[in-house]
């Protein structure tokens, strides 16, 4: 098995997260299961920043809580991530077998239309730019979050956009 802890970032959503991730809780343990809830939606760059002051290990695997990404693919970004030493690991939609799940058609193409934008203006070379499952050496999400300006959901995008223009290995799943 692996050594691990889960931090749960809530700020305040509507969803149930902090109360499913209080039960889990009960049931994994406080050392397992860290809850650190926030009084009001401030941002995804200071919930990654948050989570980032309370984790205690080498690699830090960001997703949402509300399980579109599904935990069982963990591993396959632990075992990319060994592969080629990565920096960091990105969970893509748009290549393999990723996809997403819940979705509406109106935030699919939103979704695929901002990556297509992205490609053409940017060339992050890197697949799936708003996606926000992924997995980071400690280190390099400290420097990127220190580095993004940007609010709200284009904050995965600068995330992969600077990531390479700091020469940060990439490798997707």
């Amino acid at each position: 098995g692996y050594n691990y802890e889960i931090i749960v970032i809530d700020d305040g959503s509507p969803d149930g997260t902090l109360e499913v991730a209080e039960q889990l809780q009960k049931i994994y343990g406080e050392d397992k299961i860290l809850l650190r809830p926030r009084a009001t939606k401030l941002g995804l760059g200071t919930a990654y920043i948050h989570g980032v002051k309370h984790a205690t290990g080498n690699f830090i695997i960001i997703m949402d809580a509300d399980l579109s990404h599904h935990p069982k693919f963990i591993p396959e970004f632990i075992e990319k991530q060994k592969e080629g030493n990565y920096d960091l690991v990105s969970g893509t939609r748009y290549q393999g077998n990723g996809g997403v799940y819940g979705w509406d058609l109106r935030r699919k193409l939103i979704s695929r239309g901002a990556n297509f934008l992205t490609q053409v203006l940017l060339r992050p070379g890197a697949s799936d730019l708003t996606g926000s499952f992924r997995l980071y050496k400690k280190k390099v999400l400290e420097s990127l979050v220190e580095r993004c300006v940007s609010k709200g959901y284009v904050f995965q995008m600068e995330m992969i956009v600077r990531a390479r223009q700091l020469n940060y290995t990439i490798g997707e799943v």
